[in-house]
């Protein structure tokens, strides 16, 4: 299939596509990377009357630290972010998750802003997001607001942003020394969206987990934070025992759905098998020297 017929313009600046998105009468979209609207235009499931192009502003780009965050502005493409010798050393999650995002060509083309702003929940960098609770910046032409992932995500394809508003940036928390993450995903074949995948994120005193944060994605409406699990692993040592009692925690934090591609039973057991396999490379930072 093909997409209908929609009108479109280039935007220059954001108070620019703003302005155009409120001008329209029908419904209007902002075009990026386009890897997932366009794919959803043809599909037909997506038919706006008005493609708004804000590829070319350059304001949206860049890789930046700023203070105890890693500003990345919202077209900087996913191959940026697998290249970044900033990303890998201050968001190593972030650098786990970026090869598994589809393929090369796409890759090259998609974008994290339009990553986050579309919201799949089978998507890898909205589970990172949320993993590290990271901060949306949303403009809306004339002002700026922040939005933690945490209260981001609100249901299918469904964000806080308001209408208009533009996802400009997201910020990510330095990681810290004592802090470790691990990431990975299950897909019938590498490239593929996931059937069940888990971003993990730790920050250890000693070897005991001070602090866990455990989402998975592709489990839900949205990335799904497993809270019980985090609960269970909590002051612990990741000990065998304390891995089996998280395992069994998950029944109480993930309800999936059966669909075309693996039953809610499978998806489930998937995800207990994924959560003890990280959790076992989750690496334990070092106990310091004590000096005689």
């Amino acid at each position: 299939m093909k997409a209908g017929d929609v009108a479109y313009f280039r935007a220059q600046s954001v108070s620019d596509a703003v302005a155009a998105f409120r001008s329209c009468e029908g419904d209007a979209r902002y075009l990026a990377g386009g890897q997932s609207l366009l794919a959803a235009m043809n599909l037909r499931l997506l038919t706006p009357d008005l493609l708004i192009d804000i590829a070319h502003i350059d304001a949206l780009r860049g890789i930046e630290r700023r203070g105890g965050e890693i500003r990345i502005g919202a077209l900087t493409r996913h191959a940026e972010i697998l290249s970044s010798p900033i990303i890998a050393s201050h968001v190593p999650l972030l650098a786990a998750a970026a090869p598994w995002v589809a393929h090369p060509a796409i890759r090259n083309k998609g974008t994290i802003g339009g990553s986050i702003a579309f919201a799949d929940p089978a998507s890898e960098f909205p589970a990172v997001a949320l993993a590290l609770n990271a901060r949306i910046e949303l403009d809306n032409g004339d002002s700026v607001r922040f939005v933690e992932a945490q209260d981001f995500f609100l249901d299918l394809y469904e964000t806080a942003a308001e209408p208009g508003e533009i996802l400009s940036a997201v910020w990510f928390p330095v990681a810290t020394p004592d802090q470790r993450c691990t990431f990975d995903e299950l897909a019938r074949r590498r490239g593929d969206y996931a059937i069940v995948g888990v971003a993990i994120v730790a920050d250890f005193s000693g070897e005991i987990v001070d602090r866990i944060r455990i989402v998975f994605f592709s489990v839900g409406s949205t990335p799904v934070r497993a809270l019980r699990a985090e609960a269970a692993l909590t002051g612990t040592a990741l000990v065998d025992t304390d891995i089996e009692l998280a395992q069994q925690a998950l029944a109480g934090d993930l309800s999936p759905s059966d669909d075309v591609q693996v039953s809610a039973a499978t998806r489930m057991h998937l995800a207990s098998v994924l959560l003890r396999r990280q959790l076992g490379k989750l690496p334990v930072p070092t106990p310091k020297a004590v000096r005689a």
